[in-house]
């Protein structure tokens, strides 16, 4: 496994992630979302100069030349709701990819501790596909570890792009541990040093899927 930390770069994106952390800014949720997106794109081309490429000729009006031109084939997977516009972000780029989608869900109990559960899955065939699955937070990393397990449970991607927006660093831990030895790379825009009890990130910057989308029932 490799990781990759974007925001430690000097380039545009910290400024989407500064305006995703801003308490003020955050509250239009248009803005929000656009700005995963747009982190999205970002990632989305990092993640492209990675792939297989193959020269192949065009056509214009005036003659023809060989250019090179991605061939890998690639799925791009998100977990549900908080990494819909993030996957989007993604597909803007990757616009002739498949899309696979995973619900992944923290179940509280009645002493305030959960465990995490998964309750839906769709998704094309993967065997020696490219896969990028996406989620704005890695936490404490279980629910996107378990997202990624049940993707790949009965099959082998040829490479996994695992895209999250802010990181703790118990996760990203946490991922290095259970992937080692996986053809993984973990791309990170910025990684934070606190993780409460309850898994959040601090300062990290609120629950992404509600600022997206508006408060849900618990």
């Amino acid at each position: 496994m490799t990781t990759r930390i974007l925001g430690s770069e000097n380039t545009i994106l910290n400024r989407f992630i500064y305006e995703l952390r801003d308490s003020a800014i955050q509250t239009d949720s248009m803005r929000f979302r656009r700005n995963l997106e747009r982190i999205g794109e970002i990632f989305a081309y990092e993640i492209s100069r990675t792939l297989q490429y193959e020269s192949q000729e065009v056509t214009t009006p005036l003659g023809t030349l060989s250019m090179l031109l991605p061939v890998s084939k690639v799925v791009l997977s998100s977990v549900l709701r908080a990494g819909l516009p993030l996957h989007q972000g993604l597909l803007n780029y990757f616009d002739t990819a498949q899309n696979a989608f995973v619900g992944s869900y923290r179940k509280y109990h009645k002493d305030n501790s959960f465990e995490i559960k998964s309750g839906y899955l769709t998704s094309p065939p993967l065997e020696g596909k490219i896969l990028i699955l996406s989620d704005p937070m890695l936490a404490s990393g279980a629910s996107l570890l378990l997202a990624y397990k049940d993707l790949c449970e009965d099959t082998e991607p040829s490479h996994v792009h695992i895209v999250t927006v802010i990181a703790a660093r118990d996760g990203v831990e946490y991922f290095e541990e259970h992937l080692k030895n996986k053809p993984v790379t973990l791309w990170i825009g910025a990684v934070d040093d606190e993780l409460t009890a309850k898994s959040y990130i601090v300062p990290g910057l609120g629950d992404a899927g509600d600022l997206a989308y508006g408060e849900k029932l618990e």
